[in-house]
């Protein structure tokens, strides 16, 4: 028998307001009736789909992300715009390598990397055709009134192209994407968590974890990530591979830029990481809850960047670069883009903490990396001339 977690309301999370409230009370509503169509047992990466992505109630789609310091979390183009003028360097390269103008990013949050990236690149003299894939209307309503004083550079598309050149952004997308959880049980055998419902003493219900034999696909593809562990937790994601595979497709010349928090295989499923890597927040409170506040809080695991690497590699891509974000950002020139000294001592101060945040070991600089994956292209990628990883993969 399984010995599951068990679901307790995180100590220190600040209460929701009363429409936040509310607000969850449809996504729970959402969520039962989905566990009882289901037959009384939901997959996680079900729940984590419906709880961030579900049309007007999801925390991506009916306007509850907060990309900025009074909200949820902070993205590192928010956090400065030398980020997205670092990144401009690598994109204008891989524009000029492949021939074309057109940017194509996923997930692009609030806004912020366009809004530094695309007058960044017109200094350095790159026309830029910028074009978004937003999922959320809400968030896609916000790119559209800070993007504003682009116009008609930056359009919005409602599907994937059918055939792209140019260069391909995704900051902070496949921590998002749905992931599969499993345990290691006491046979060695692998299950898979999901979520049933359970009655309270007050009436209402409340949300448990359940178990159930992992199906043979994933069995098989835990296996060969990992030996069997009594005990051990971790996800996969199975669909962020599905995603990259099928970047294969579509990618007929240039590159792709993913960017997020992970590790390669070894580290992911490291002896110690024994309950995964599965992360939420709220309110700049992270915590490792999923089943609480849903639709109110981000959902988010880490990044496996081999399997990423393995998916490029079966698409028929390149895999061109893999190193941190720190040394990404240096080989890109961080350092010639730092404003000297002087002026307001505030704003100095305020962008030397920022330009910390982006390249300290202890805040972005390690735990994100940068992973190139491209077709068609000969030239070393400026990011990666220094401090390349891919050994490590």
């Amino acid at each position: 028998m399984t010995e599951l977690p068990e679901v307790l309301m995180p100590a220190g999370l600040p209460a929701p307001d009363p429409d936040a409230q509310a607000h969850s009370h449809k996504v729970q509503a959402l969520l039962l009736e989905q566990i009882r169509a289901a037959g009384g047992w939901l997959s996680f990466e079900d729940w984590m789909r419906t709880a961030l992505y579900a049309p007007g109630l999801g925390y991506y789609s009916a306007g509850s992300v907060k990309l900025h310091r009074e909200g949820d979390f902070t993205t590192a183009p928010e956090t400065s715009p030398l980020f997205g003028q670092c990144l401009a360097r690598q994109v204008a390269q891989v524009l000029q390598a492949s021939a074309s103008p057109v940017v194509l990013e996923f997930g692009a949050g609030s806004g912020a990397l366009a809004a530094a990236l695309i007058p960044a690149l017109q200094a350095l003299g790159q026309p830029v055709d910028y074009r978004i894939l937003e999922l959320s209307a809400d968030l896609r309503a916000r790119q559209q009134e800070r993007l504003s004083p682009w116009g008609g550079q930056v359009r919005w598309l409602d599907r994937l192209p059918e055939a792209f050149t140019g260069c391909v952004l995704a900051n902070e997308v496949l921590d998002a994407m749905p992931v599969t959880l499993f345990r290691w049980n006491a046979r060695e055998t692998l299950d898979v968590l999901g979520v049933a419902a359970a009655g309270r003493e007050d009436g209402d219900s409340a949300f448990v974890w359940s178990a159930r034999p992992a199906p043979p696909a994933v069995s098989q593809a835990v296996a060969q990530r990992m030996p069997p562990l009594t005990g051990y937790q971790s996800e996969i994601n199975l669909q962020a591979q599905a995603w990259v595979r099928d970047l294969g497709r579509w990618l007929r010349r240039g590159a792709a830029l993913l960017i997020d928090y992970g590790f390669p295989q070894a580290e992911y499923y490291h002896p110690q990481r024994a309950q995964g890597t599965l992360m939420c927040h709220f309110r700049h409170h992270a915590h490792p809850q999923p089943l609480v506040l849903p639709g109110l809080q981000d959902i988010t695991a880490h990044v496996d960047f081999t399997a990423m690497a393995d998916a490029a590699l079966e698409g028929g891509l390149d895999v061109m670069g893999y190193t941190s974000q720190a040394r990404f950002l240096m080989n890109c020139g961080l350092t010639e883009l730092v404003p000297a000294p002087g002026g307001d001592p505030a704003a100095r101060a305020r962008q030397l903490a920022a330009l910390n945040t982006l390249v300290s070991e202890a805040e972005m600089g390690e735990l994100f990396k940068v992973l190139a994956l491209g077709r068609d292209l000969d030239a070393p990628l400026l990011g990666f001339g220094r401090g390349d990883r891919r050994d490590r993969l």
